[in-house]
């Protein structure tokens, strides 16, 4: 049978209802889109695969002097899960009640071992070209073991992708165990965080695919491929807490940290807070009042602070007089105006006064106003149009409230709007923001399910409407926060934190197109309650946090993240329109983030009935995930931690809703459905099983996993320790680092003291423990010589040749001789999205490939020249070239670009070289045809100079253009920001029209 047929058959195959070899039956459902983009192809298709799994494996003893002791001996699974591993069950299955222990028989004791095994997929390829081509892509991914298993005359051509982080630990065997509880509970945290690291492999596998040719049927077939709904069933195929689409790269925006100087950063350790936005050509600064937290003994505050982003200078206004102290408060913008509405005082006082601040003279002033009732309220939301304030829900004691109120700040008269039409229901902690003439409010809590609605309000004909977008619709979220970024509307953070914390949301409204890019956090900041405030291209991101019951109160540090880049990124990888869900998501109950549960309430149950009663907590949220579950009884009960939510539901003695007739048998509770119950039958259910609520008297924690920096941190506290050196060390420990591939970069303000050249192997030994890292090296500075070398100092590891992939483009450079930037991300993205078909392109600095690159492989630039001086670059440059398989397409100029560089030839020239590229403006227009062209000048600007340097840049190119004998006209079209090089420095690229 040939190749063809032999595909068309296993495909047939894997699309039928029947069950396949494998003892599951059935595909892993993670993988589903990776196998189709593999299969896609009419080079491949898979032959087998397992998407990575966590299991238990019972097996046989070997028997003394068996001389085929190393062959498989078989067995079975006593566990297998292809998702991260629930650590209470898996204990749970190793150390049964006496009552439920089923003793193996004497004469056959079983070995068992705990597993995990990452993803493998075998494929079958056409020739040895493409298995070595797909071999080569895998690898590249990080799948470092993957191979080619079977070739030759006459044999099929097999390879297997897979890597090499798996796990395999003995247990004991089935008549005694050799570990604890606790450390069962150790190798699951360890497997779950291999299950995380395969997950991403496979997430970049698949990225790599479709960057090197490969089509994602599900991204660019769903309407012509009937078959695929019967080989991925009922199973959500999209985009899902994170998660990346096998057809969609979907880069990782790195949050900035703001170095606060002036008052203390502790200052902005708030939730609750409200900030307002000066946006002026002389005064761009961030105006926060009140909020729960702030320097020492956490409290409610009622200071006004102003935070001007780009020096990070954080002042304390001072007032005579100001609003009391309050949390859950809205403040809003009106001309010079900031205007405080409403909030919490206290647990009994809740507020409804209105209070302005001038924010040109630094004075507070209470409001009496006029007209329709304003009911006292927090936890509300504010936009403001033109004058006035128009105000959303809120919460009053117990009460949701779900008015519309607008304050008309003209006159101080307030304005109930009356309800019709498509109103939204009442609601607390949603987010509100106006955009031209109409507001668009997201998401809250309405006492019963978390919301993930979104409603437009028309502010001239007063009518709310339920909006419909394409593209993936957010998860439901209360407590977050939103802003307006150009026609672009943003969502960030919120409730339930697992699945909001990592995903900036946003909705594009010229398109109506929901689109996401992947926060990635420095110290797992937890965006509940905070405020995120635009200015210029910059999302300020100040407080949030939550009071936990377990583990006390926790506070994120002000950040910022680049617009420009996020919104890139999200337009580079728009997911294909599908249907919308606008439906609240019912099983996420209220999380409580203000203030910690009043008693901790636990449920007990007959371990029979465990499993059955744990699903029910956890499908309505009534589950406490903060706490730990545990056994009572003598291991016959299970206490399970339930939320304050459910404590106040939950009454042993009363039933709830229609009485239905119970029953003993415990085989109901097998056959029954959780999927249509509703909560007070679920409540019901729990009670007829012998449900009891009691007092959490044996009260711990969850352990919490650590940071890479506290980790770091206690390592190193140890070897100074040993080695009687000062603790004082430990402040030249880094915060935060690059990774270059698998080198992890520290910043060259890092471990300078002396002293550390005596402890450097145990030093760097421990830090690239607690950073994972295979190698590790030191940032240096840029040498400030012609050719631009890197002094990056390799500490662990043999040299620094890395491969790193940006934008679906794979860059390999030795770290320790050249330069590589991040922070050029977005422009290298907008390069590659340039029109530049049968365009010649010159680029007078083209590095390792930097620029050059994205031309030829995103923008299909007919031929580029590519001038560069650096030996290094160059080495580095032809390897990309190849890598990329673009060489044929790129003519390398070796030299002074002034010297070196074609004349008349180019539809396009680069300029990539900052601070600044104007030595060779001259060199760019002799480059450019007699018809003229486009040039992208770079250059490092004041941001005081910014409409200075693009006249500077208009009239210096004409001049020399005239000087040329060109008769061109010379416009700046465009000036781009491309990042903040310094303080007041940004880095900014013209783009220049010479015709």
């Amino acid at each position: 049978m040939d190749f063809e047929k032999r595909k068309a058959a296993t495909l047939a195959s894997i699309r039928s209802s029947v069950t396949d070899k494998s003892p599951k039956g059935y595909l892993d459902e993670p993988i589903i889109p990776l196998l189709e983009t593999i299969n896609h192809h009419p080079s491949y298709f898979t032959t087998s695969s397992c998407s990575g799994r966590v299991s238990i494996l019972s097996q046989p003893k070997p028997k003394l002097n068996d001389s085929t002791k190393k062959k498989a001996r078989g067995g079975s699974w006593l566990y297998i899960t292809h998702d991260p591993a629930d650590p209470d069950l898996v204990i749970s299955l190793l150390f049964p009640s006496k009552s439920n222990q089923i003793d193996p028989p004497v004469d056959q004791p079983s070995e068992l071992v705990f597993r995990f095994e990452p993803l493998i997929i075998a494929v079958e390829c056409k020739d040895l070209g493409s298995a070595q081509f797909l071999v080569a892509v895998a690898i590249s991914a990080g799948f470092r073991e993957s191979g080619i298993t079977s070739c030759g005359d006459g044999k099929r051509v097999i390879i297997a992708i897979r890597c090499s982080i798996r796990m395999e630990v003995p247990l004991g065997d089935t008549q005694k165990l050799m570990v604890s509880p606790e450390y069962v509970k150790f190798l699951v945290d360890i497997a779950n965080e291999k299950m995380d690291a395969n997950k991403k492999r496979t997430d970049g596998f698949g990225v790599a695919l479709t960057s090197n040719g490969f089509k994602n049927p599900v991204a660019n077939d769903v309407d012509e491929d009937d078959n695929y709904e019967n080989l991925a069933g009922d199973h959500d195929l999209s985009i899902n807490n994170g998660d990346l689409h096998p057809g969609f790269h979907q880069d990782l925006i790195l949050l900035s940290k703001l170095s606060i100087v002036g008052e203390t950063v502790e200052k902005l350790y708030l939730w609750g807070h409200s900030a307002c936005t000066i946006d002026k050509p002389d005064r761009k600064e961030v105006i926060v009042f009140g909020g729960f937290g702030g320097f020492g003994r956490h409290a409610r505050r009622n200071q006004s602070l102003l935070l001007d982003p780009s020096s990070g200078s954080l002042k304390l206004i001072a007032v005579n007089e100001s609003p009391s102290a309050r949390l859950g408060h809205t403040a809003s913008m009106v001309g010079d105006f900031m205007f405080v509405i409403g909030g919490r005082a206290d647990p009994l006082n809740i507020l409804n006064d209105v209070w302005r601040l001038d924010i040109s003279k630094g004075e507070w002033s209470s409001q009496r106003c006029i007209g329709s009732d304003f009911s006292p309220r927090h936890r509300h939301a504010a936009a403001s149009v033109g004058s006035k304030v128009y105000i959303f829900g809120g919460l009053y004691n117990d009460k949701i409230v779900s008015s519309l109120h607008i304050l008309d700040t003209k006159d101080l008269q307030w304005k109930e709007i009356e309800q019709e039409g498509q109103w939204p229901c009442a609601r607390h902690s949603h987010a509100m923001v106006a955009y031209e003439s109409q507001l668009f409010m997201f998401g809250g809590y309405n006492g019963e399910n978390v919301l993930n609605d979104l409603y437009s309000f028309d502010v001239q004909s007063c009518y709310w409407k339920l909006e419909v977008i394409s593209g993936k619709w957010p998860h439901g979220r209360f407590s977050h926060s939103m802003f307006v970024y150009k026609h672009i509307i943003g969502i960030i953070g919120g409730c339930p934190v697992s699945q909001n914390c990592q995903e900036l949301t946003l909705l594009d409204l010229k398109h109506r197109m929901w689109r996401s890019v992947r926060l990635e956090f420095m110290n797992k900041e937890l965006f509940v309650r905070t405020t995120a405030s635009v200015l210029g291209d910059d999302l300020i991101v100040i407080g949030g946090g939550a009071a936990c019951y377990a583990f006390g109160t926790k506070f994120s540090e002000p950040v910022k993240i680049n617009l420009v880049q996020s919104v890139t990124m999200s337009e580079n990888h728009v997911p294909q329109p599908e249907d919308v869900s606008i439906e609240s998501n019912r099983n996420n109950a209220d999380l409580k983030t203000e203030t910690s549960l009043s008693q901790p309430w636990v449920i007990q149950l007959e371990r029979k009935y465990a499993k059955f009663g744990k699903d029910i907590l956890k499908k309505f949220g009534w589950l406490d995930l903060e706490r730990k579950v545990y056994s009572n009884e003598k291991g016959l009960c299970i206490c399970f931690p339930v939320t304050e939510k459910f404590s106040e539901l939950f009454h042993e003695k009363q039933r709830l809703g229609e009485d239905k007739e119970g029953s003993e048998d415990d085989n109901l509770i097998k056959g029954l459905s959780l999927k249509d119950i509703s909560s007070s039958a679920a409540l019901n259910l729990l009670k007829e099983h012998g449900a009891k609520k009691l007092i959490n008297v044996s009260f711990e924690a969850k352990k919490v996993a650590k940071s890479p920096v506290q980790r770091m941190r206690e390592d190193i506290t140890s070897v100074l320790k040993q080695k009687g050196l000062p603790e004082e060390l430990l402040d030249e420990l880094p915060q935060k680092w690059e990774r270059l591939g698998d080198i992890v970069v520290l910043p060259a303000t890092s471990f300078k003291d002396p002293a550390w050249r005596s402890i450097s192997d145990e030093v760097w030994c421990a830090v690239s423990r607690s950073l994972s890292a295979n190698r590790l090296a030191r940032q240096g500075r840029v040498e400030a010589n012609g050719t631009r070398d890197s002094t990056l100092e390799i500490l662990v590891g043999d040299n620094g040749w890395v491969d790193h992939r940006e934008n679906g483009i794979l860059y390999s450079f030795d770290a320790t001789k050249c330069m590589f930037s991040w922070g050029n991300l977005s422009e290298k993205l907008r390069m590659g999205n340039m029109a530049c078909e049968n365009e010649v392109v010159v680029d007078l600095f083209a590095g390792i490939g930097y620029f050059v690159l994205p031309f030829l492989v995103r923008a299909k630039a007919r031929i580029v020249y590519a001038c560069e001086w650096n030996p290094h670059a160059i080495e580095a440059l032809r390897r990309n070239l190849e890598a990329n398989s673009v060489s044929d397409r790129c003519i390398i100029l070796e030299g002074d670009n002034r010297i070196t560089a074609p004349k008349g030839v180019a539809d396009r020239v680069n300029l990539g070289l900052i601070p600044s590229s104007e030595g060779s403006w001259v060199t760019a227009i002799q480059a450019l045809r007699p018809e003229g062209g486009v040039l992208h000048v770079h250059g490092n600007v004041k941001d005081s100079d910014e409409s200075s340097w693009g006249e500077h840049v208009t009239k210096t190119l004409s001049d020399i253009a005239r000087a040329e004998g060109h008769r061109w006209e010379v416009i700046v079209e465009h000036i781009e920001k491309v990042k903040w090089y310094a303080p007041r420095i940004r880095h900014l690229v013209a783009d220049v029209r010479c015709r």
